[in-house]
């Protein structure tokens, strides 16, 4: 099982970034996916998930208006699209697959927005 991320990087206040999340090695389409995050000293927090069922999208407050997540499930893949950066979005981004017992984290992509 592998989950991949990229996208990643040093982007000014108010830029854009999309991540995005290869995943193999299991049945992408029937997992719930989901991008948490961790800043220096904070907890792990949930960003936004995007469920197996319907594609039902769920975000944080914190981020609602400005990220958009979305899956391919041909491409095997989850996006997040983080529009209105702000310097407080700044964290390790980790992908997050989720099907009853079973669950996987990726390695973390670090996103950084400062001027």
């Amino acid at each position: 099982v592998q989950l991949v991320e990229s996208g990643g990087g040093l982007v000014q206040p108010g830029g854009s970034l999309r991540l995005s999340c290869a995943a193999s090695g299991f049945t992408f389409s029937s997992y719930d996916m989901s991008w948490y995050r961790q800043a220096p000293g904070k907890e792990r927090e949930v960003v936004a998930d995007i469920l197996s069922a319907f594609g039902i999208t769920n975000y944080a407050e914190s981020v609602k208006g400005r990220f958009t997540i979305s899956r391919d499930n041909v491409k095997n893949t989850v996006y997040l699209q983080m529009n209105s950066l702000k310097p407080e979005d700044t964290a390790v981004y980790y992908c997050h697959a989720k099907r009853r017992n079973y669950e996987y984290w990726g390695q973390g992509t670090q996103v950084t927005v400062s001027s």
